[in-house]
């Protein structure tokens, strides 16, 4: 073991994670020949395959999925150690970081942090995906950096941090033949609804409070997201429950209004998420603390 190379081991970490040899030297900024070659010394180091080329890019043997929870352990405490000495200079950083994130907050978070990235760290490039059940995973292996939204299904191995209180309102027409100023408990049974189903939103709090105060919705139609809620209630006489935050940015962009609901729905904490693998990586500390500087501020006014 004497002769093992540590990059060696990077490039092991990075091909099990993406199952691919291009991809691995991408993210690592080396060449895909050298990768190849340090994937070909490994090969040689532990007289194993490790990968086999398939359908689905290259999967682990079943040595390399054993041999796996070793290196990830080496790694992570060798980039601990780097971490706690180590710093990162924004302004002359070359990285990429991977969020996942709501569509709510690629509408309302997103462009705040691209326009300060943009004048801070001008070489930081962001990429995002949305929250999925799969999201936890791709924290753990590295594949994602960050993750920002309400994630109560993260459990021991994840850190958080709450960025700001969030609350729900309803959206109607501003037009609508039926609905005043004031949207009573009344109306808001009568009247047809769409709902959203969209993980990472606490829209699962609104189904439970319905469901214990014995409210039902007249549900006509269920999106997968909320990118065409606004347009849609302004085209119609549905209503919709959204996240505050959401409600108010979609109002100054379609004629819809927003409305109080006629009973009281729990507030729930947006937070940022990390691995403990990269607790004390440089980058991915300075990520957390400018995303907690940009929007932990609106924790005094979410719920005005």
């Amino acid at each position: 073991m004497s002769k093992l190379d540590l990059e060696w081991l990077a490039v092991f970490d990075e091909v099990y994670k993406t199952g691919s040899v291009s991809k691995a030297a991408e993210r690592l900024g080396m060449a895909q020949a050298a990768a190849s070659t340090m994937l070909n010394k490994l090969r040689a180091h532990f007289d194993d395959r490790l990968f086999a080329r398939t359908a689905q890019g290259m999967q682990p043997t079943p040595y390399a999925q054993r041999l796996a929870v070793h290196v990830r352990e080496v790694l992570a405490q060798l980039e601990q150690a780097r971490g706690s000495r180590g710093g990162f200079v924004p302004a002359e950083a070359r990285r990429s970081f991977r969020i996942c994130m709501t569509d709510i907050s690629e509408v309302v978070l997103l462009p705040g942090l691209i326009d300060h990235l943009r004048r801070q760290a001008p070489g930081v490039q962001l990429e995002t995906e949305i929250i999925s059940v799969d999201s936890g995973r791709r924290l753990e292996d590295g594949e994602v950096d960050l993750a920002v939204g309400f994630m109560p299904q993260l459990d021991a191995g994840f850190y958080q941090q709450t960025l700001f209180m969030q609350n729900f309102v309803c959206l109607a027409a501003r037009n609508h033949p039926r609905i005043g100023a004031r949207l009573t408990r009344r109306r808001f049974e009568a009247e047809a609804h769409a709902v959203i189903a969209s993980s990472g939103t606490g829209h699962a709090i609104v189904d439970k409070t319905l469901a214990r105060l014995g409210l039902e919705r007249q549900v006509v139609v269920r999106l997968s997201s909320f990118l065409s809620v606004a347009r849609i209630v302004a085209q119609t006489e549905l209503i919709v429950i959204v996240p505050r935050i959401l409600g108010e940015v979609l109002a100054t962009q379609e004629p819809v209004r927003v409305l109080e609901p006629p009973f009281v729905l729990p507030p729930y904490a947006v937070k940022q998420h990390w691995h403990e693998r990269f607790h004390a990586d440089a980058g991915n500390m300075w990520l957390r603390r400018t995303v907690a500087q940009l929007f932990a501020p609106r924790n005094t006014a979410a719920l005005a």
